[in-house]
C-alpha cells in the first residue's frame, strides 16, 4: 500500500491549466483500481492519494504521468506502508 504526497512546488501559478488533465489522470487510477482515495492536503500545500494493487514502480511511473507532476505544479513522494493491523472495512489491505 503506498500514499502518494503530492506538494505544491514553484509552479502552483498553473494549477488551474492542468486541471483537467489532472482531474483525468485521477479517474484513470480509480478506474484502473490502484486509487483508493484522493484529497487536498490543507491548507492548500497540495494533495495525497492512497493506492494499492501496483508495485512502487508501476506507482511511480503512474505518478509521473500525472501533468500536476510532470510540469512540476507539485513534487511528488511516494511512501510504502506494510500494513500490519487494520479495521475490518480495511481488511482488504491486508492480503
Amino acid at each position: 500500500m503506498f500514499i502518494v504526497l503530492l506538494r505544491f512546488s514553484e509552479n502552483v501559478g498553473r494549477a488551474a491549466e492542468l486541471m483537467n488533465g489532472h482531474n483525468t489522470w485521477l479517474k484513470r487510477g480509480f478506474a484502473d483500481g490502484v486509487f483508493l482515495l484522493a484529497g487536498s492536503l490543507q491548507p492548500k500545500l497540495g494533495g495525497a492519494i492512497m493506492a494499492h494493487a501496483t508495485t512502487l514502480p508501476e506507482l511511480q511511473a503512474r505518478v509521473n504521468d500525472d501533468p500536476f507532476v510532470a510540469e512540476q505544479v507539485v513534487t511528488a513522494e511516494i511512501l510504502s506502508i506494510a500494513p500490519g493491523k487494520a479495521d475490518e472495512r480495511l481488511a482488504f489491505l491486508l492480503g
